[in-house]
């Protein structure tokens, strides 16, 4: 955090000081009062439960220096009509005072977290880096990621989500990049778009925020060549435009992968070939949806400056860095447990049910799916194509299908459309009878994927059935 003092909060937010205006912000922008850092600001959001206005004392307690809130509160504060606009406002104010850090942004249906975490681990092989926890990709997120770069920092990696159309327009305004990657358009949020027409032009909003090639600092698009309305969006931008492909066999794309390979955990192998040679990458992410998100991750590190042998060395040696996305674990009995429960579309869950495919060996695969949320009058649709494709894709190797909550029961319907699958499809109410519907079936050898929108909370299941046995990442 660049350090403001209340007067300057005050002044760049509009707000009305209510306090010292001497006193200075140093520490961190948080919206959560258990994360107040000494001289940090707290910013009272109401929540879902609870409204942070009333926890304004004890963030103050907790050190922070002021409270930046929409009405009165027995603390040092700075009044403002609208938070979400307050923090964009003080944002936009860092951003312009840092004028050498290199701002990406990352968009997609699906694997922005995942391309966004790798990119980071990436980049910070160049110089400080600074990039969001999990998904802090909206109105809210995208500010607090912003506000926590300080005069060191010479990197942002930013991503970037859309509700509907101009929500990514706004997060650009707030950080504008000169670099831009989209990774695909899916059907994540379509119902509230109204089409996947509709995703694509929001998505572009990205490239369309991009410099013009010819600027001094000159923007960079970075696409995904596999993707058709992706690849479209070169003619809504004027910066340079780099593809990459994962498709065999590759397309004619600037950053490709040839030669891909998945172990028995489902971890891609794959020849990464770019303008600068060829060089062998072996990941530690489980699931051939990573290699996409891979090759944006190294054309995006290869435009900021890093060499071909460190993407390689980086991407082999990456982490998932947010909780509940492939999450990998073996209980000591054997048992394989997929923790993917932090969201869902259908794009995604097809990746997720191809991964355990290819993971089930010599036991059998075990698929609790919840819901897939916005997809609007796709819904019940979409839901019995995927159910459909489990059991097409897996066959045998799928020997239950447990559909949890009403709304994802259309699973089934479409998983007993496959005449050749005679695996189980048990539709169970909630998390505690998803368990119960596998206790005492599960042996060693056996896998279990569990997810579902973020709605869903289902990532209570996988860590319930790690819990007892202890299990240990793979």
């Amino acid at each position: 955090m660049i350090p403001l003092s209340l007067a300057q909060v005050a002044r760049i937010t509009g707000g009305r000081l209510d306090g010292d205006p001497e006193v200075v912000v140093r520490g961190e922008v948080v919206i959560d009062s258990r994360r107040v850092s000494p001289g940090g600001l707290f910013a009272a959001v109401p929540g879902e439960r609870s409204d942070g206005h009333d926890f304004a004392s004890a963030a103050v307690a907790a050190g922070a220096a002021a409270v930046l809130a929409t009405r009165p509160v027995p603390a040092p504060s700075v009044l403002v009509a609208d938070i979400p606009a307050a923090l964009a406002a003080l944002a936009r104010f860092v951003v312009d005072s840092l004028p050498a850090v290199q701002i990406a942004g990352i968009t997609g249906s699906s694997g922005k977290t995942s391309t966004k975490d790798l990119a980071a681990q990436l980049v910070e092989h160049l110089g400080p880096t600074i990039a969001p926890a999990g998904s802090f990709n909206n109105e809210f997120g995208l500010p607090l990621t912003v506000l926590r770069a300080d005069p060191a920092t010479r990197y942002l990696v930013l991503e970037l989500s859309a509700r509907g159309l101009g929500h990514i327009a706004y997060l650009c305004g707030i950080a504008p990049p000169r670099y831009g990657v989209v990774l695909n358009v899916g059907r994540a949020h379509a119902g509230e778009f109204g089409g996947l027409d509709q995703v694509a032009q929001a998505k572009g909003e990205l490239v369309e925020a991009l410099p013009a090639a010819r600027d001094p600092d000159g923007g960079v698009a970075i696409l995904n060549a596999d993707d058709p309305r992706v690849l479209a969006m070169a003619s809504r931008t004027a910066a340079r435009i780099v593809t990459f492909s994962a498709a065999p066999p590759a397309r004619a794309a600037q950053v490709r992968a040839a030669d891909v390979r998945l172990d028995d955990l489902g971890r891609p192998s794959f020849t990464l070939l770019t303008p600068e040679g060829s060089a062998p990458v072996a990941l530690r992410l489980h699931g051939a949806h990573n290699v996409p998100n891979a090759l944006a991750a190294a054309a995006l590190a290869n435009e900021l400056g890093l060499g071909l042998a460190d993407i390689a060395d980086g991407l082999s040696a990456a982490v998932t860095r947010s909780r509940w996305r492939m999450e990998v674990r073996q209980r000591p009995d054997g048992v394989t447990v997929i923790n993917d429960a932090y969201n869902a579309n259908p794009e995604s869950v097809r990746a997720a049910l191809d991964a355990l495919g290819q993971m089930v060996r010599d036991g059998r695969g075990f698929a609790v799916l919840g819901h897939m949320a916005e997809l609007g009058d796709t819904s019940r649709a979409s839901h019995e194509e995927t159910g459909e494709y489990a059991a097409q894709v897996l066959g045998p190797a799928l020997a239950g299908l447990i559909a949890v909550g009403e709304e994802a029961a259309p699973l089934l319907t479409g998983a007993r459309r496959v005449r050749s699958w005679h695996g189980e499809a048990v539709a169970v109410p909630d998390g505690a009878a998803a368990l119960d519907a596998l206790a005492n079936q599960l042996k060693p050898g056996d896998v279990v994927l569990v997810k579902a929108s973020r709605a869903a909370r289902l990532e209570g299941v996988a860590a319930d059935l790690l819990v007892e046995l202890g299990g240990a990442d793979r």
